[in-house]
């Protein structure tokens, strides 16, 4: 009965669960950087402590914080800097996606790939955010849109694998997000 104890299955757990904290941690710490480069290492800077406060919000260790913020200060010689990518989904719906990077050169190819496996193509500059208004929590729909089941499941799917890449920040649609009935 090899490999069917209870450390066995302890040792899985922890790894599937310390495998998704580090990716919310590297996300943190990328925007952290990005925030510090941007105050010149000013602990006072209201957008770094929204980024720090946010971190703290998911647990991130205080060593991290510290880390992430020297480093955008500086010490780590990496500039993170913030790109948007713009495109049409399925439905025809705009999207937007928001991404803290140190190499856009990689990560532009990740994005790009994402799109064509589920057989679309990134927008040039401006061609979707005028379906948008920026707001303190990022970008709202100006119209927002109905989908069909099948457009919203091919949608659904496209917003998970990018959230699953490590630079992206945050997805917005023009998707109608349906309100639950109470």
């Amino acid at each position: 009965m090899s490999g069917h104890n209870k450390w066995s299955k302890i040792k899985h757990k922890k790894a599937a669960t310390d495998a998704q904290k580090s990716k919310i941690y590297s996300k943190h710490a990328a925007l952290i950087a990005m925030e510090s480069r941007k105050a010149g290492g000013n602990l006072a800077s209201a957008s770094l402590i929204a980024a720090i406060d946010r971190a703290k919000k998911d647990s991130m260790p205080k060593e991290n914080i510290e880390r992430a913020v020297a480093k955008g200060a500086g010490a780590g010689g990496e500039a993170f800097h913030e790109v948007m990518y713009e495109a049409f989904g399925p439905g025809g719906t705009a999207i937007l996606v928001t991404a803290v990077t140190d190499n856009n050169n990689r990560t532009a190819p990740e994005i790009r790939n994402i799109f064509h496996k589920a057989g679309l193509a990134l927008g040039g500059p401006g061609s979707a955010t005028w379906a948008f208004n920026k707001t303190a929590d990022g970008y709202e729909p100006q119209n927002p849109m109905e989908l069909s089941d099948e457009d919203g499941e091919k949608l659904a799917d496209l917003i998970e694998r990018l959230e699953d890449q490590d630079d992206v920040q945050g997805v917005f649609t023009t998707a109608d997000t349906p309100e639950e009935s109470e």
